[in-house]
């Protein structure tokens, strides 16, 4: 018997999982790598008002796509039965739900321009009414892939409509196209994305629709939309707040500071949301299977993500005026203490994908209002000291809320708040010690002078302390991400064995 079959079930799928993971993870690391160079040169080619009214628009188009999808692609992933008549339901109530928002977001650009107080963002927003076609018609197929657990055809079809999006934004911007760069990015993406997904789904709507399937899908989309919906519109407001009272270049500055974050993010824990879905809503029918994974889950998460957001926070003052230059200087607080956020809320992603996958959006959705509710009170309270004590005030709600989320989610797996806890408690000790070992290193090689070479000796020290702290403290997440990688066992063995993770077999 091969050591496939005498997995078991909760192995296997753990395995699968695994493959979905590092498929989805390659692919934002490509995406991020390649979108990383794109971004030096277009700072180098866009100012920082450029990206502030992008960045504004891009808080308003969101809004569209996710009204059009209305949490029906979502449904499709953790329902047990999608036929062809609830595809087609989907299918083309999103399409007419798009063609409607599109000729409104289109009429009322010049009033939420006026809002902002920018003039330039109503072309931008009347440009971008050309993503939201690709955006709908690609939801079913995406679903279908995702629900496949096709998560390899997905990477790739991402990384090509990126790369290609990048490569039509620097040739844009080198030719002086300014902020049309960064919108011809936007459009060129989510165009690519929806045909790449239609070739690969194989599938065909038929006119077959069914009002019954359709309330059911509603009900459960409309709560699933209300979650997201609260979720942009606290971006809208945060953005809206920030652009009224410190103008849009200081948006723009701020936008480069989430986008150093995000990258952290999709490099790493964000490729596990639409993987977990899938998997919890697998194992929802075993409290045991459950509350296993999710444990295991989550502690790869923090071991996984939080060295990068260490990295941000520790070479932040010398990596951002190195990559992006002086202009961009303002950035750097604002960066470091959204990636100390981060590392806060890290568990959020994967108890998205826990509420979705148990078919509990509306718990989700209680949770998300009160805390982007806070969120925007303390970005209104804060804005007036600047884009750095906006950003330390998402470190305070990110605290309050995480303390929060550890009892909801205790109760929802009948494991307790400290249970759910304690990954996060067991890689604190190291995270801490690391930033301030990385931030005394930085210090001292400051004074050789030579600022590149300062920031690669921090970085490395600072990933060589965390690493080994990692093996000493949390030793048990690593073999948990042994366990599940899709390598054959003779491999995870011996990289066991090596760091005497696991006993060595006797002779």
């Amino acid at each position: 018997m091969s050591v496939e079959e005498r997995a078991t079930p909760e192995e296997h799928l753990g395995r699968r999982a695994a493959t979905g993971v590092l498929w989805l993870a390659a692919q934002k690391w490509a995406i991020r790598v390649s979108g990383f160079v794109t971004l030096i040169v277009l700072t180098h080619q866009i100012s920082p008002r450029g990206f502030g009214v992008v960045a504004a628009a891009m808080t308003v188009v969101p809004m569209v796509y996710l009204l059009s999808d209305l949490g029906f692609s979502t449904y499709l992933l953790q329902t047990e039965d999608a036929d062809q008549r609830s595809l087609s339901t989907a299918f083309w109530t999103s399409v007419a739900a798009g063609v409607v928002l599109s000729a409104g977001l289109f009429g009322i650009a010049p009033l939420l321009a006026q809002a902002f107080r920018t003039p330039d963002l109503t072309p931008v927003l009347r440009a971008l009414v050309l993503s939201v076609v690709p955006t709908v018609l690609a939801g079913v197929p995406l679903a279908l892939l995702r629900r496949a657990m096709a998560f390899r055809a997905v990477a790739v079809q991402a990384l090509v409509a990126a790369v290609l999006a990048q490569v039509a934004a620097v040739v844009i911007a080198l030719m002086g196209g300014g902020v049309w760069a960064l919108v011809s990015q936007i459009i060129v993406s989510q165009w690519v994305i929806a045909v790449l997904a239609w070739r690969s789904a194989r599938w065909v709507p038929s006119l077959s629709l069914s009002p019954r399937q359709f309330r059911v899908m509603a009900v459960f989309g409309v709560r699933v939309s209300a979650v997201d919906l609260v979720a942009s519109s606290r971006v809208w407001a945060e953005t809206w707040i920030i652009a009224a009272s410190l103008g849009t270049t200081a948006l723009g500055l701020f936008n480069i500071s989430q986008r150093l974050v995000q990258v952290a993010q999709e490099l790493t824990a964000a490729s596990l949301t639409p993987v977990s879905t899938v998997v919890f809503a697998k194992v929802r029918e075993s409290a045991t299977r459950l509350g296993s994974t999710y444990l295991k889950a989550l502690g790869l998460v923090y071991a996984v993500v939080s060295p990068l957001m260490v990295l941000i926070i520790v070479t932040g003052p010398a990596l951002i005026p190195v990559l992006f230059g002086h202009r961009w200087l303002a950035s750097v607080l604002p960066a470091q203490a959204l990636a100390a956020a981060g590392i806060i809320t890290l568990g959020a992603m994967l108890d998205h994908g826990l509420y979705y996958g148990l078919g509990r959006p509306g718990a989700w959705l209680c949770y998300s209002v009160v805390v982007d509710g806070a969120t925007v009170a303390m970005t209104a309270l804060a804005v007036r000291w600047g884009l750095g004590a906006v950003a330390v005030g998402f470190v305070v709600v990110a605290v309050l809320a995480t303390v929060v989320r550890w009892v909801l989610v205790g109760r929802l797996l009948g494991l307790g708040a400290l249970s759910v806890a304690r990954p996060f408690g067991t890689l604190l000790v190291p995270t801490v010690a690391t930033i301030v070992v990385g931030t005394l290193l930085l210090r001292s090689m400051s004074a050789t002078g030579s600022t590149g070479a300062s920031m690669v000796v921090t970085a490395v020290g600072t990933v060589v302390v965390n690493l080994v702290l990692l093996r000493l403290i949390g030793g048990r997440i690593i073999r948990d991400g042994l366990s599940i990688l899709p390598v054959p066992a003779r491999y995870t063995r011996r990289i066991g064995q090596l760091l005497r993770l696991v006993p060595s077999p006797t002779p």
